[in-house]
């Protein structure tokens, strides 16, 4: 069995759920895999993202050019955290044979914090479960990359038994620097994890790096296992990463999170802000939104707690699609990258309410303008309703059997300015 097939078994075991973006070389490893065919990188990721948060398992098969479409989620949610293990699958084509580039995928392990595995004939069924559940125990999107040596050459049919584990969202008593440096800490055990895992083999000789030929094999290639800083032969396919990462060490022992409490302060929205009744409506129905950034990711906070996570700018709809089914993005965030999902999920008549607060400027950021999206979005039908209309409001809030978008229009107050409150 060529290593596509192996993978795409493992793949089919271990996750209940698999999102791909074909191109060379990963096309064959997602038709194996029976991946559901998804408008984009990043909206495959949101959907893995959302998957997470429901408690199911999800891997995304891309390309090396596709993660660079999804790296503001990947990153994003190192800090925010996860519940269900999520996998990005990344086919790297380190002599251009069907790409542009020859971008190796490794260094976004340095890049987002997270764990990298590059498997070899022998674990690359293995490496399946282990990815999903580093990604389970450090709350974080894990990495698994292949290239073409290993996907189109024989690999191990290895029968994978899953594992059980779940990963968490960031508490919501933590302030944005508690949520980072949470997450630093965590990324501190992974050093741990890579030293001591299993799929890596040290018996002296060269060390080879995936599908590369050496004595020792190395599997958790970020964060580097220490032992790789003894050896001088590594062999690697792509760039030198191991190489150059080999004497990586754990950050130092970080202080405790920041929370609210201990700053002693929370921020929410304005004083006057046209959008509160919504949000008002939204709470007394206990409902659960996936908030964007911008404005809304305020509902994140007291006195709302209606957002549950937040993985940053246009990705709530992906997200809320596969998990709490109400979206709450701002007209940028819409326009900024938001629609290659609505169009997904329309397209696929995913049960979505889409709301999206409409006050032509970009609020997080110092008022600029920003387009007015029902034009941009006419496709969708949106039900555009004043945000003072409660009777409207009150109706067209509720969760939907299929897509629905509604557009809440609104003017921000003279002198706007988020309300902080002491705690």
């Amino acid at each position: 069995m060529k290593g596509y097939g192996v993978l795409a078994r493992a793949l089919r075991s271990c996750a209940d759920r698999i999102y791909a973006v074909p191109g060379y070389p990963v096309t064959d490893l997602a038709a194996a895999a029976g991946a559901e065919p998804v408008a984009g990188e990043k909206v495959a990721l949101e959907y893995a993202l959302g998957d997470s948060l429901s408690g199911k398992r999800a891997a995304v098969i891309m390309k090396n050019a596709g993660l660079n479409a999804c790296a503001d989620p990947l990153v994003q949610a190192t800090s925010q955290g996860l519940h269900g293990g999520v996998v990005v699958v990344a086919g790297d084509d380190p002599a251009a044979e069907g790409s542009t580039t020859t971008q190796d995928s490794r260094y976004y392990g340095e890049i987002a914090r997270i764990p990298v595995l590059e498997p070899g004939p022998e674990t690359c069924a293995e490496s399946v479960d282990a990815a999903l559940s580093a990604s389970e125990r450090f709350s974080r999107v894990a990495l698994l990359r292949v290239t073409p040596e290993l996907l189109f050459s024989p690999g191990e049919p290895v029968n994978v038994t899953r594992t059980r584990g779940s990963g968490t969202t960031a508490p919501a008593v933590l302030t944005m620097r508690g949520r980072a440096t949470r997450a630093d800490s965590l990324f501190r055990e992974m050093f741990a994890w890579s030293r001591d895992h299993p799929l890596n083999r040290f018996s002296g000789g060269a060390a080879g790096i995936g599908a590369a030929g050496g004595r020792s094999q190395v599997v958790t290639v970020y964060p580097p296992p220490p032992q790789l800083a003894s050896y001088d032969e590594i062999h690697e396919i792509g760039e030198s990463f191991a190489r150059d990462h080999r004497h990586v060490r754990p950050p130092e022992e970080l202080a405790a999170p920041e929370t609210f409490g201990e700053r002693g302060y929370y921020r929410t929205f304005c004083r006057g802000c046209p959008f509160l009744p919504a949000l008002g409506i939204l709470q007394s129905r206990r409902v659960s939104v996936v908030a964007d950034a911008g404005c809304s990711i305020l509902t994140l906070n007291p006195p709302y707690r209606l957002g549950i996570a937040s993985y940053g700018l246009g990705t709530a709809i992906g997200v809320a699609a596969r998990s709490t089914g109400v979206a709450l993005i701002g007209d940028y965030g819409l326009i900024h990258s938001g629609i290659p999902s609505l169009i997904d999920v329309y397209e696929k008549k995913i049960p979505l309410l889409c709301i999206v607060l409409n006050n032509r400027c970009m609020g997080m950021t110092g008022g600029q303008e920003s387009p007015d999206p029902a034009r941009y979005i006419s496709w969708a039908k949106p039900v555009t309703v004043g945000a003072e209309d409660r009777e409207a409001l009150q109706r067209l809030l509720v969760p939907p059997e299929e897509p629905v978008t509604v557009i809440v229009e609104g003017t921000c107050p003279e002198g706007r300015n988020h309300e902080t409150v002491e705690c």
